[in-house]
């Protein structure tokens, strides 16, 4: 209980703003949901077949999963909360519809006759008439979709759209009970707190209702406003991967950038998403810079000549080939590197390793049967993870299961399998007891951490180039170890621990 007050106390400025966040997508996605549907059933309810028609549409669309419509989204409108809300937006259409089409359509027909034999009119007959008789289903519906879409509103935060996802996907990446359970309580309260709301609508009179609509949409409006006033200041958006290291790489970056400029609007947006996501957003312009590592950059995204052998490329031949890849065909460029060395690696654990005698991964062929794999789906995919195990070690191994990277670590330490990827910077690796199995056919390619940003920012932020070009050469594999542990096992701040190794050695002042 401890734990959770002190990580609410602790993150109550992440949870204010995440949850405004949410709120707001929550509530958008709804609005756009009702212009689209309650229009629409008005229109049709008397066309029955079309009505059936739509109701099957609208049906078919709510069965579609979240994470495939944002995949398929992503393509199209890129990442952030555009995709997010235009899901959001699509799974709440069938309450709405519905519930507006059948409250429509289940009126008394001598009502209808009546509000005729008065002279009213196809318009006045539906304001005066219809709609106040089927506004209590039709809140009804509004009500389902709400609570449906502020509990889905959490996926947003998978590409990079924000808001209470973000603690509950932290959470489970620190393996932080208490961050997940709060952004989880968080957005639960929101759905009970809403739906009490729309249910004193139901019973208020229509006028009231009407009044709060214009009321939220002025609201939502001006919010709108205010943000692109806000916007109207230059802002550095910095975005790292999942993870404790790329949080603690962004924050340092954050650091040194406002110690260069005081007066710079730093954004940060940790935890953004995967490889893909981020690099399709520094391409389209949403992020301005994320920390990437060179060996990624040549087998995930660039296109690299048959004539250069990756394997055969030292360290520094690595960077300078990704770094001229990425100029040429993403006019993007990669600073000068650290000097850590973050590779995957394939590791078990060391009773694991000694009772089979597997110290390289080539020792995996003795126990093939007995391997039960839990790799991330990002390493499943790679040229350079599973792909490369089986194209160069010729291992296939009998059970791979796809997981979160932090979840793959409480299977193996729970014996559910016994063989996961890492990276050699991991401190899970040392918390659970695992050992690292040596490369013995050198798959795994050389990577080195480095900003990646594209050129146009690069030159217009000379600056910039400078403090972050002081972290190049510099921290060691064992520090930034130890960084990690400090954050996912002492559940130090990124930030913090940031700042504390910038102040150590002299990057940063002591009072910054």
């Amino acid at each position: 209980m401890n734990n959770f007050v002190n990580t609410l106390v602790e993150r109550k400025g992440e949870l204010l703003n995440d949850t405004l966040q949410h709120i707001t997508i929550s509530l958008s996605a709804l609005l756009l949901a009702m212009a689209i549907a309650i229009p629409l059933a008005i229109l049709v309810v008397h066309h029955k077949k079309v009505g059936e028609i739509l109701l099957q549409v609208t049906g078919v669309l709510q069965t579609i999963p979240s994470l495939a419509l944002l995949g398929l989204l992503i393509p199209i409108v890129g990442i952030g909360s555009v995709p997010a809300l235009i899901a959001l937006v699509v799974y709440a259409l069938l309450p709405i519809f519905q519930n507006t089409y059948v409250g429509l359509a289940e009126i008394d027909p001598a009502i209808e006759e009546a509000a005729v034999a008065f002279g009213m009119s196809r318009l006045r007959r539906l304001i005066k008439v219809e709609i106040p008789i089927a506004l209590p289903i039709i809140i009804s519906g509004i009500r389902s979709a709400l609570v449906l879409i502020i509990g889905t509103a959490t996926l947003a935060a998978l590409v990079g759209g924000g808001g209470l996802g973000n603690l509950i996907l932290l959470g489970i990446d620190r393996n932080n009970t208490a961050l997940t359970l709060i952004g989880a309580l968080a957005s639960a309260s929101l759905a009970i707190i809403f739906s009490a709301l729309i249910n004193l609508l139901q019973k208020a009179k229509p006028r009231v209702t009407g009044l709060v609509l214009v009321a939220l949409i002025c609201g939502l409006g001006g919010y709108s406003v205010y943000q692109k006033q806000a916007a109207n200041q230059e802002t550095i958006t910095i975005a790292g991967k999942l993870g404790a290291e790329p949080d603690i790489l962004i924050n340092m970056y954050a650091q040194l950038i406002k110690a260069a400029d005081p007066q710079a609007h730093v954004v940060l947006k940790s935890n953004f998403g995967k490889t893909s996501f981020l690099f399709n957003a520094l391409k389209s312009g949403q992020i301005d810079l994320y920390p990437e590592f060179t060996g990624t950059v040549l087998d995930s995204l660039v296109k690299v000549p048959q004539t250069v052998d990756k394997s055969k490329l030292t360290a520094n031949e690595t960077y300078q080939e990704a770094n001229r890849l990425l100029a040429k065909q993403a006019q993007l460029r990669l600073l000068a590197p650290m000097a850590y060395q973050n590779t995957y690696a394939l590791a078990v654990k060391q009773t694991f390793a000694t009772k089979h005698g597997l110290q390289t991964i080539s020792d995996l062929q003795k126990v093939l049967p007995q391997i039960k794999a839990g790799f991330t789906l990002e390493f499943i995919d790679r040229a350079d993870g599973y792909k490369g195990v089986k194209a160069k070690y010729g291992l296939t191994f009998p059970s791979v299961q796809g997981m979160e990277p932090s979840l793959r670590y409480e299977a193996i330490n729970q014996n559910k399998i016994n063989l996961i990827d890492a990276y050699s910077t991991d401190s899970e690796l040392a918390r659970y007891g695992l050992v690292v199995l040596q490369d013995d056919r050198q798959l795994f390619p050389d990577y080195r951490g480095a900003p990646l940003m594209s050129q146009a920012f690069a030159q217009k932020h000379p600056q910039i180039v400078t403090a972050l070009n002081q972290l190049a050469g510099k921290i060691s594999a064992a520090e930034m170890t130890a960084m990690n542990y400090q954050v996912n096992v002492k559940k130090k701040s990124a930030a913090s621990v940031a700042q504390n190794y910038l102040v150590k050695h002299g990057l940063l002042k002591g009072d910054n």
